[in-house]
């Protein structure tokens, strides 16, 4: 063998590239990529975006293409994000995990690869796998909108839950800040163990003062280390909890994510469900919230689902505003002035610290 053929024969390996996620600027991979100017911003833009003319609004994307990308079933995030990018004047193109090659095999990047060569300049993910959303920013290099991965993150879903929070309790506020929720406290229960919703909540709440406080069961509720958690606690008492809210917002239990663990679903009734005589005497002026599929009977009753307290579909109104910026940002439309679009604060999955919420 010819020295020429045996360098020629040499393994190589690429230098691994530098750059942090997300890689592309108008991914929204955690709620931690949004800057507090970000996070403004698009709040700014989900109420400008949600008042204008249809007309007009259908041209600030129009023929751009955005691919959603759903390993998941879902009702309410598919169907806001599709409406939202249609809004916007978007073609759209919906990629299940029955009805593709995935049901073949396919993996998450070529599937995500053959969705950037056909044209698609944005993709809207929702995986079983946490980090999923990652991955394929990674493979693609697209703007990439996570609507969930697996137990990790629901970006999208807290952005609603405080538009949604605001407009009940801070009405008329034009800027978040670090104060903008002091004095307000979050209960959230159910099945944080599984909840990528409450993750994100946990995450992006107390940047604005709120506390959170985390109730459940120990089975779906499991004692973690909360140091890295400011602003976040657990209270094992519902009631007690309760009793200090200004939001309630409840989980349903996964069914599909619990795996064989065995629960006493009458007894987590008796402790954990959100009835009317609960909120009646102990929060009777609470906003109750829950991000759905609501399972009545279970964490909360229908009353209190369909009653006065209720923000459950206010909830759903407002994730189609939110939707609405974070896919124009993704495109760089809404990008302002002088300005790059793009998180301040870059994570991985492997950097986040906490709970398995």
């Amino acid at each position: 063998m010819s020295p020429t053929a045996a360098i020629r024969r040499k393994p190589h390996t690429p230098p691994v590239s530098a750059s942090p996620f997300p890689y592309n600027p108008g991914s929204l991979l955690s709620v931690n990529d949004l800057s507090l100017d970000e996070l403004n911003h698009v709040l700014e833009r989900a109420t400008a975006l949600e008042a204008q003319d249809p007309l007009t609004r259908d041209h600030i994307l129009a023929k751009r293409r955005v691919a959603l990308l759903f390993y998941e079933a879902s009702t309410r995030t598919r169907t806001s994000f599709e409406l939202a990018a249609k809004a916007l004047g978007a073609d759209t193109a919906l990629v299940s995990n029955l009805s593709s090659s995935i049901e073949k095999g396919e993996s998450l990047k070529d599937t995500g690869l053959n969705l950037r060569a056909l044209g698609a300049e944005a993709i809207i993910l929702r995986h079983s796998s946490s980090g999923g959303a990652w991955l394929l920013e990674e493979s693609t290099r697209l703007p990439i909108l996570n609507a969930g991965d697996g137990m990790h993150e629901h970006p999208t879903q807290a952005l609603l839950d405080l538009r949604t929070i605001l407009a009940h309790l801070r009405p008329g506020v034009k800027e978040v800040g670090p104060e903008t929720l002091a004095g307000v406290t979050v209960t959230i229960t159910g099945d944080i163990l599984h909840s990528r919703v409450a993750r994100s909540n946990m995450l992006l709440l107390p940047r604005l003062g709120a506390q959170v406080v985390l109730c459940g069961s120990k089975e779906l509720l499991p004692e973690i280390d909360l140091s890295g958690w400011p602003g976040v606690s657990i209270e094992r008492n519902f009631e007690a909890a309760l009793e200090r809210s200004q939001i309630a917002m409840m989980l349903r239990i996964q069914a599909e994510r619990l795996a064989g663990l065995q629960l006493d679903l009458e007894e987590y009734k008796a402790h954990y469900q959100l009835t009317g005589e609960r909120l009646a005497r102990l929060a009777p002026e609470a906003v109750v919230l829950h991000p759905g599929p609501i399972i009545r009977g279970l964490e909360i009753t229908g009353g209190v689902a369909d009653g006065p307290q209720s923000a459950i579909l206010e909830q759903v109104t407002h994730g189609l505003a939110i939707r609405m910026a974070v896919i124009e940002r993704a495109l760089g439309a809404g990008t302002p002035a002088g300005k790059t679009a793009g998180p301040a604060k870059k994570t991985t999955p492997q950097q986040k610290k906490g709970a398995r919420a």
